[in-house]
């Protein structure tokens, strides 16, 4: 079940004349003393005249004020082709040419939210002489606000129907720079969106086993080389954090492992996410509010499968291993418990304290694995610590790892508006993790809560080879949006990091 984008296309006729159902365009805030209260942004020109130079004031007559984000709709009654126009606010001018990336691309994700229930749209929004970056941006945005989720509405009227076609409106339609972005962002927006519906779907209907074979369909259905370790190849294969956190559930644990191997490649990334499919805390119950969101507790490895589905059609030049170790944490007389020493993949035995921080048990294993194919990066992501949310919010991630590799990514993120944030690893925390009866304890019990975020990535840096670049980027809060929507998140899942894991495989193939 996943969720197709609108179609994208491009023109760069007249506005005013163009055979759509709305006209995007954008608007600015000016100060409160200005003789009209909006500024129109480049793009409006041919609107503007056909609504005898009043558009700006009927707008703001209609309670428009240009705040970055808000939409104020205007029947336009035959003034110009298209029966509606959509003002989106971008806030106040910008002092360059345009307004940054991100910000073009919320205003055209809400726009296109907004647009449910209609067939196509013009955006004209600003776009400028060197249009490739910006049609990126405003393409993602609108492509990636039109996503709804709606797969379990029985009701007729909750189901309005998402925008089905998206027209950038450029300078030149021609451009071979721009015509590649509009080939690219539809294989992204997929990418979101698959990762969003996988998250998005009831954990009854997404199990360790359902997960693995919906993943494994996806990749072989995108030409990936696909491997499925069941609990049977798991127990032989020595996987004991994987196989310790899903023991207590009636379905199973999985190691699924996709491979995009193109000829030429002279780097390897390795992506791994986690997958728990439901999270109960095992016999650290979580609360009830703690509880319900824990269906996205795989977001890392919905992530990492639609990554390798969306490589496999970009086609870098870069060779991209993904593993997901997938499981559910659940109570039973077969859960494991505090106390218990679990022997991982790698050979560590780990001193069970905490059954709520089972992400990280799952994930040694997984990056032990990965180390095995000798990757020249290794990338995991993972909704690992309430402890990201308390140090960094629900916006930003938090990135740990190996000091160059944290920058790269923190400024790949930055490009596509999914920010992450560098944090340390200090050796008091690192000390305090040593175990009275194992080589390592899975949590810190002298930090206790403190630092959380922090443990998490000491603990996985254990399984990290020696000389393997690599990163944890801890996406506890950006992975699921619990409030209104807003720019071109929804409600659920928002596919966090897809986009910042592509930009950054295209920056390490462009080496």
């Amino acid at each position: 079940m996943t969720t197709n984008p609108p179609t994208l296309t491009l023109a760069d006729g007249d506005p005013a004349e163009q055979a759509v159902d709305a006209v995007v365009i954008g608007v600015y805030s000016r100060p409160a003393d200005a003789r009209v209260p909006l500024l129109l942004a480049d793009g409006a020109e041919s609107l503007a005249a056909s609504f005898d130079g009043r558009l700006a004031q009927t707008l703001a007559l209609l309670g428009a004020t240009g705040s970055a984000g808000e939409v104020t709709k205007l029947a336009t009654l035959g003034t110009i082709t298209a029966p509606l126009v959509v003002a989106v606010g971008l806030g106040p001018e910008p002092t360059g040419a345009l307004p940054p990336p991100e910000t073009l691309r919320r205003a055209a994700g809400a726009a296109a939210r907004a647009l449910a229930g209609t067939g196509s749209a013009l955006f004209a929004l600003p776009v400028g002489g060197d249009a490739a970056d910006t049609v990126r941006a405003l393409a993602e945005g609108a492509l990636l606000g039109a996503y709804r989720f709606t797969g379990y509405k029985t009701v007729a009227d909750q189901r309005k129907d998402p925008l089905r076609a998206v027209t950038l409106h450029v300078p030149d339609a021609a451009d071979k720079a721009v015509r590649a972005e509009t080939k690219r962002a539809p294989v992204v927006a997929r990418a979101v969106a698959r990762t969003r519906d996988w998250v998005n779907t009831p954990p009854n209907d997404l199990r360790p086993p359902g997960f693995a074979d919906a993943v494994a369909g996806a990749g072989e259905a995108a030409g990936l080389a696909v491997e499925v370790l069941d609990e049977r190849a798991l127990k032989r294969g020595g996987y004991g954090g994987i196989l310790a956190v899903g023991q207590g559930s009636a379905a199973p644990p999985r190691l699924v492992r996709l491979a995009y191997a193109p000829r030429g490649a002279r780097r390897h990334v390795a992506l791994v996410g986690k997958g728990i499919t439901f999270d109960t805390g095992g016999y650290a119950l979580k609360p009830i509010h703690g509880m319900a969101d824990m269906k996205s507790d795989m977001a890392g490895a919905a992530a990492v499968a639609a990554t390798l589905v969306a490589l496999a059609a970009l086609k870098p030049k870069v060779a991209v291993t993904g593993y997901l170790p997938i499981a559910e944490n659940m109570i039973s007389g077969s859960a494991y418990r505090p106390g218990d020493v679990i022997t991982m993949y790698s050979g560590l035995k780990v001193e069970v304290l905490n059954p709520d921080a089972e992400g990280r048990m799952v994930l040694g294993d997984a990056i032990a694995r990965a180390c095995e194919d000798e990757p020249d990066y290794l990338l995991e992501t993972s909704t690992l610590t309430g402890g990201q949310v308390v140090a960094l919010g629900k916006r930003v991630a938090g990135v740990m790892g190996t000091p160059e590799l944290c920058e790269r990514v923190r400024e790949a993120g930055e490009a596509v508006g999914e920010p992450a944030w560098p944090m340390p690893l200090p050796d008091d925390v690192r000390k305090a993790m040593d175990s009275d009866v194992a080589d390592i304890s899975q949590v810190n019990p002298l930090f206790d809560r403190a630092g959380h975020m922090l443990q998490g990535g000491i603990f996985l840096s254990r399984f990290v080879a020696d000389n393997v670049p690599w990163i944890h980027l801890d996406i506890a809060g950006p992975a699921f949006h619990s409030g209104e929507p807003t720019g071109y998140w929804t409600k659920g899942g928002t596919g966090v990091p897809v986009r910042t894991f592509l930009e950054l495989i295209d920056r390490i193939a462009s080496e």
